[in-house]
């Protein structure tokens, strides 16, 4: 005769099957809660506010009129896909693309460059260097504003002192501001004279590569070139992919300087024979001289993709050369 394995203490029949029952939260916690929800929701509100009304919202509507006849005097019109057709049989958007595309291949290295000069320089301890810091970034500051550029028109014009430093050397190109090939690179110039809010972030990533690096590659006879191009350049990638991200999407988004250096309102708003048409200048020529608010809304959404697209592709390509303190790429 067998008999059942006898259990170890007494079997609680009033313990739960699915585990025990947590206890409830007490109503005075629960109705802190949704007092902080409601105080952070109050604090967010002007920021929420702001975004629908001048951010969501005109997007909103700026997609709706890209497939639209808008002339902002009468009722907008559907249209469909026509000035998106219209927009790419266009011979000058096509030239404000290429002009664009130029200013960004050509502008935006020469600009990082510089930037990572001058923070190389500043990076080693010397006299004076919290001056040379405010000065060389003093530009960032001002260098978008219309007043500078109306004094960098004026500076390239016919026989200022651009023109006259030329011809002391025996280059009588005269103005730059007046030729459609030499305007765009005064463009480029004024840019990279800008280069002072890449090179403070380029500092900041110097500043963070451990000496001890260096100290290695000495004792091994490393020189400088190639501690720059083995140590610096790699430790400093995530900063470099920062910058390049930031100044591509910035040199996309050019306007002011191209308009005032450009000429302004009139036959020749983006340069003689359209030699500064970036894509945001022919946008405003005809969102609001030529009163086309419809087309320029495809132009706008078009430009966001292009960004959009262009951003995409760096981060795709950052997996091969931007190298973490984990050791991912």
């Amino acid at each position: 005769m067998t008999h059942a394995p006898a259990t170890e203490g007494p079997v609680r029949d009033s313990e739960p099957r699915h585990g025990p029952v947590k206890s409830p939260r007490p109503a005075a916690l629960t109705r802190r809660g949704r007092r902080e929800n409601l105080a952070g929701y109050l604090f967010m509100s002007p920021w929420i506010a702001g975004f629908l009304l001048l951010t969501a919202g005109p997007m909103a509507a700026s997609l709706y009129f890209a497939f639209t006849d808008y002339n902002l005097f009468d009722a907008p019109r559907w249209i469909g896909l026509d000035n998106f057709s219209e927009m790419f049989a266009d011979p000058r958007w096509r030239h404000s693309v290429q002009v664009t595309l130029w200013y960004v291949v050509v502008g935006t290295p020469i600009k990082l460059v510089a930037a990572l000069g001058v923070a190389l320089l500043l990076a080693q301890k010397r006299r004076g260097q919290a001056f040379y810091r405010a000065a060389f970034y003093a530009p960032s500051l001002i260098g978008a504003s219309v007043s500078v550029a109306i004094v960098w028109k004026a500076i390239f014009s016919d026989d200022a002192i651009v023109d006259r430093t030329q011809k002391l050397f025996g280059v009588d190109a005269g103005g730059w501001t007046g030729d459609p090939d030499l305007i765009i690179y005064s463009l480029v110039a004024l840019t990279v004279w800008q280069f002072g809010a890449p090179m403070v972030i380029f500092l900041a990533g110097l500043k963070q590569v451990p000496r001890e690096l260096y100290e290695a590659a000495d004792v091994d006879g490393a020189g400088r070139i190639r501690q720059f191009w083995n140590i610096t350049l790699p430790m400093i990638s995530p900063v470099l992919f920062f910058n390049v991200l930031l100044e591509t999407i910035h040199s996309f988004q050019i306007f002011s300087s191209a308009y005032i250096v450009g000429g302004g309102a009139g036959g020749n708003a983006c340069g003689p024979a359209d030699g500064t048409m970036v894509y945001t200048c022919y946008l405003y020529v005809q969102g609001f001289e030529n009163s086309r608010m419809g087309l320029a809304s495809a132009m706008a959404w078009m430009l966001l993709v292009a960004v959009a697209l262009v951003t995409a592709v760096l981060f795709w390509s950052q997996k091969r050369w931007v190298h973490y303190e984990e050791g991912g790429r």
